[in-house]
């Protein structure tokens, strides 16, 4: 058996219903009508998904402490959520910048990426993929280096409606 998808993530947060809020306006995501209600949590569906939920969230209250993942203790670093087109990574980057949560972005030659955080702090990723048709030998060999991301230039280069991951973190197509 091989894992091949990640089906949902689980965040422990200080208030339940901010980052509702923030999930929602940051990156789309609802909350799923019907779900079992639990005291303290709530169920989210990422745009266009069919899953049961991509995002639990659950309240520890507003004393809890700051993650000390990667600076103290052992933890997640981040989650990575990918975009369909190049569009779509440039209108998330403008939402995500005017709730002053966008850190960064890096051209990591064969994917695109943003860095942000919650309202808690906690930092994720969204990310474009390039199809795997595209990807060349100077690409693979520039994935170590970082870059800044131009996301400009990356729409005249693969367009910015073109459909990425294909092939790569989904089926290619044919």
């Amino acid at each position: 058996m091989a894992v091949y998808r990640l089906n949902h993530a689980v965040l422990y947060v200080r208030d339940v219903q901010r980052s509702v809020a923030f999930y929602a306006e940051a990156l789309g995501f609802a909350p799923i009508p019907g779900m079992p209600e639990l005291p303290g949590a709530a169920f989210l569906r990422a745009p266009g998904s069919s899953n049961d939920h991509d995002l639990g969230l659950f309240g520890v209250g507003q004393a809890a402490g700051p993650s000390a993942a990667g600076r103290g203790t052992v933890g997640l670093y981040h989650l990575a959520w990918e975009v369909d087109t190049l569009a779509e990574l440039a209108e998330t980057a403008d939402r995500l910048a005017k709730l002053g949560a966008l850190n960064g972005s890096s051209d990591h030659a064969t994917t695109k990426a943003l860095y942000a955080e919650d309202p808690d702090g906690l930092e994720f990723e969204v990310s474009w993929l390039v199809p795997a048709a595209l990807i060349d030998d100077e690409m693979l060999a520039d994935r170590a280096h970082i870059a800044p991301l131009d996301l400009d230039r990356e729409m005249a280069r693969f367009g910015a409606d073109a459909l990425g991951g294909i092939g790569v973190s989904r089926p290619a197509v044919g």
